[in-house]
């Protein structure tokens, strides 16, 4: 990184900022649902840490659409993730549209983004209790 790069995002730490609209309500459900607890509180958000990266679950009038991923974790076995997230009770998203298409709550999909190496990734949504929409993935080598 050259001296110019610093003073742009390049340099920058990615933040993910996720809306709640109650964030009690929100809390209880990445801790009994997810198995998260967040390392920081303040009277208006919850910061979570997950294998070194961070997330922000934020007190919001506004609600999201719910409608793309908006925080992805990538996991080992994605199998095995889905049936203990399943058996704390989170609901998996069925989803079928040309060229793409869930079958028990995971996805094949073909190709995959190009810096994690892979030929392609196994992914599952879910939405939490504020309606965003977190996926899962798998990467196959």
């Amino acid at each position: 990184m050259d001296a110019d790069d610093r003073n742009t995002l390049a340099a920058a730490r990615v933040a993910t900022r996720l809306p709640a609209q109650d964030l009690d309500r929100a809390r209880r459900f990445y801790a009994e649902r997810l198995g998260l607890h967040p390392v920081d509180e303040r009277p208006g958000g919850l910061l979570y840490r997950s294998a070194g990266a961070e997330f922000v679950l934020f007190r919001s009038t506004g609600t999201s659409p719910g409608t793309f991923t908006q925080l992805a974790f990538e996991v080992d076995d994605i199998e095995a993730v889905v049936t203990e997230l399943r058996r704390r009770g989170v609901e998996f998203e069925e989803v079928e549209v040309p060229g793409f298409r869930t079958r028990n709550g995971i996805a094949e999909i073909d190709g995959n983004y190009p810096s994690k190496g892979a030929r392609a990734e196994r992914g599952a949504w879910f939405h939490d209790s504020e309606g965003n929409l977190l996926g899962i993935g798998q990467p196959l080598t």
